[in-house]
């Protein structure tokens, strides 16, 4: 109802403008607020594309930004992820490429830019894009790293009207003089936040100097962080900044869930979220490539259709395991953070964050991936009770409200399976015909029971079992600690220069004294006496712990102070406790003139390689001429006896120091030693017996 079918006559007689406003005949029926949303008018090749990919309606994004009152002006985009930013963009430069045509003219140099921080979502963008504009007759062309750059520069010498690229590559193109951006008229940066965290500032800063000044600059992304503020002002011409989602409803379609675990529990609860959920396609995220082939090869050897996205892999094994997620041919995909960044999988209705991220930002993000487009997604955190505090903050921060449970027990993943058959439709299906003689036969063969236990054996074999985990540590109650009372303070005859510590007198005073560390305060260090705190009834039990001698161990009494030592506030880091009196700060002693502190960098492990100065050299037998000698000790020069005079260093020309050669040995002689060492003593029988003419004595092992 409501769709117009316009006769040739009356095509005929339309102008340009209301052709892109009305069908043709022969055209697929499009509802008219795809044509017409408010005062905004899209082209009848966009329209009918939206339409023939299911589009009812455009949502927040899209709508705002097709006002034909902002066609021409830069934007600064922030949507929440799963909105539709990249049909949102494709929409927003249409006006500028197409202009007042219905189609593209031929291809040639690029008439728009899109640029996109990772391969795997600039290669996304190529496919929206173009059946966006296929209708249009748009060419498209990517500049993707991990590619053929000799297949990119070709498609680029043959022509396109649209060029998405990641930064590195498309800078490679520049300036190897394979691409001409002196015609781009529009710029899009999606997820700019990301490629400012990924190092790409100076790609993109180089990038948009070698673009025209008329260009449009649009920057796209769910959060817009100072530093793409900072961008904005710089490469934005007035730009106009669009925000189609309260601050303060983030993610509506996603249910956040904190999952309590006990501390090594955390690969445990995973399986088990992901056997009560049994979502069609799931995404878990962690922080490194390690963790990726951890997960990875947990679940494989569980028997999940499972792949992996991270860093190093190849392109072709990315997109291998993409396609393979998009086919149903795996349903868990477990990824880092860069990989997935911006990826649209379809049917993704579970989120497990398998390692928290490391801000609110990289949350939304990871949370998007499901809750797209309307749909419904569940986002669950694993937090074990190290983590409890920096998923609060995160939460917080991200502006989101989570339901903290406790992870699906193996109970509850079985008491949902049993849920789930129950509900199955196939219960009220009749058999048919081809299955009536099966049916019939099992029931001849088996009792009713012998097939239902049957039946649960099978469906079990199907699904790997859940596991059984250890209860989460309760959270422990913060309550302010208890005023110390009235107390007495005592005088320990060592201080820091004995080595006197806290921790070493709390258990002294505890053993010599029959207390406990409720009965001891405050802990006092000085230079040569410390000072404790007892309190008033555990004063007696002290005293005749101790006796006269007031001797706590050897080497060690304690003195009775007749009132508080003069203690005025609390020292800097002191430790915390209400009642607790503190020693003021005390004068630093005297330590002469202290040496600079060196700084991280003049710390920092030098190369040899970049050292600023080169490296001294270990010295060569032939430069000891230089270097002065030791002044020898009477029993070396003893040992020498005779020998006082060295020899001369330079040598005759054409005689070599060393055997063989004519020359004297280098340097004085060495030691004799005593005659009756075993040395000598094997030296002289040797000498003997070759006089004699005889074999000489083995030599000592």
């Amino acid at each position: 109802a409501g769709y117009t079918v316009r006769t040739k006559a009356a095509k005929a007689a339309s102008s340009r403008a209301q052709r892109s406003l009305d069908a043709p005949a022969n055209a697929p029926l499009t509802p008219p607020f795809l044509r017409r949303t408010g005062s905004q008018v899209l082209k009848l090749a966009l329209a009918d594309a939206l339409s023939q990919r299911g589009y009812a309606t455009l949502t927040p994004v899209q709508e705002a930004v097709s006002d034909p009152e902002i066609a021409t002006r830069d934007l600064l985009v922030s949507a929440q992820t799963g909105s539709g930013k990249t049909v949102a963009f494709g929409l927003a430069i249409a006006p500028t490429l197409l202009g007042d045509a219905d189609a593209f003219d031929d291809a040639a140099a690029p008439l728009a830019l899109v640029i996109a921080p990772t391969r795997e979502l600039a290669l996304q963008v190529k496919r929206e894009l173009a059946w966006l504009y296929e209708k249009a007759g748009v060419r498209m062309a990517s500049c993707v790293g991990g590619m053929d750059m000799r297949d990119e520069r070709r498609a680029l010498a043959r022509g396109a009207h649209v060029v998405v690229a990641t930064p590195g590559r498309l800078r490679d193109h520049i300036m190897r003089g394979s691409i001409d951006l002196g015609d781009v008229a529009a710029v899009v940066l999606d997820e700019a936040d990301e490629m400012l965290d990924l190092g790409f500032q100076e790609d993109l800063e180089f990038i948009l100097t070698e673009t025209p000044d008329t260009r449009r600059t649009l920057l796209f992304s769910a959060t817009v962080p100072p530093m793409i503020a900072k961008l904005a002002q710089t490469y934005q011409d007035d730009a106009l900044r669009i925000t189609t989602k309260a601050e303060k409803e983030q993610h509506a379609d996603i249910t956040y869930q904190a999952l309590t675990v006990a501390p090594r529990d955390g690969e445990n609860a995973i399986i088990n979220v992901l056997r009560y959920h049994e979502a069609p396609s799931a995404i878990i995220f962690c922080n490194t490539r390690a963790m990726v082939a951890r997960m990875t090869s947990r679940l494989s050897n569980r028997g999940f259709a499972v792949v992996s996205l991270s860093g190093e892999l190849s392109q072709s094994e990315r997109a291998h395991a993409l396609q393979a997620m998009r086919d149903g041919r795996a349903r868990i995909c477990v990824a880092t953070d860069v990989a997935a960044r911006g990826i649209d999988l379809p049917g993704l209705d579970l989120v497990i964050h398998a390692e928290l991220p490391n801000n609110s930002e990289t949350l939304l993000h990871r949370s998007g991936r499901t809750g797209r487009a309307g749909r419904k997604g569940v986002s669950c955190l694993i937090v074990p009770p190290s983590a409890r505090k920096k998923a609060e903050r995160l939460l917080r921060f991200a502006k989101v409200t989570a339901e903290w449970i406790g992870a699906p027990s193996a109970e509850d993943v079985t008491a949902r399976d049993q849920d789930r058959m129950m509900a199955d439709p196939a219960w009220n299906d009749p058999a048919t015909e081809a299955e009536a003689a099966t049916v019939a036969q099992l029931l001849a063969a088996f009792s009713p029971e012998q097939i239902a236990t049957a039946f649960l054996r099978q469906r079990a074999e199907k699904h790997t079992a859940p596991e059984e985990l250890s209860a989460a540590p309760a959270e422990r109650e913060r309550r302010p600690r208890d005023a110390f009372g009235p107390s007495t303070w005592f005088e320990i005859s060592i201080g820091r220069e004995d080595g006197a510590e806290p921790r070493r007198l709390l258990p002294m005073l505890c053993r010599a004294g029959n207390l406990t560390k409720e009965d001891i305060g405050a802990i006092r260090l000085d230079r040569t006496a410390s000072y404790a705190q007892i309190r008033n009834d555990a004063v007696d039990r002290l005293l005749a712990a101790l006796g006269h001698t007031m001797k706590a161990e050897d080497g060690v009494f304690l003195t009775q102070l007749a009132e508080a030592p003069a203690i005025a506030e609390a020292p800097r880091g002191g430790p915390k406790g209400a009642g607790k009196p503190r020693f003021p700060d005390r004068k630093p002693r005297d330590r002469g003139p202290s040496k600079p502190r060196a700084s991280k960098a003049d710390s920092a492990p030098i190369d040899w390689d970049d050292a600023p100065a080169p490296r001294r050299k270990k010295p060569k037998p032939g430069d000891k001429a230089t270097k002065p000698r030791k002044p020898k000790s009477d029993l070396a020069e003893r040992r020498e006896g005779a020998v006082s005079e060295y020899r001369p260093k330079t040598k005759p020309a054409g005689k070599a120091p060393g055997k063989g050669t004519g020359g004297k040995p280098k340097g004085p002689p060495p030691p004799k030693g005593k005659p009756s060492s075993k040395k000598n003593r094997a030296r002289a029988a040797a000498k003997l017996a070759a006089a004699k003419g005889g074999n000489a004595p083995p030599k000592r092992r």
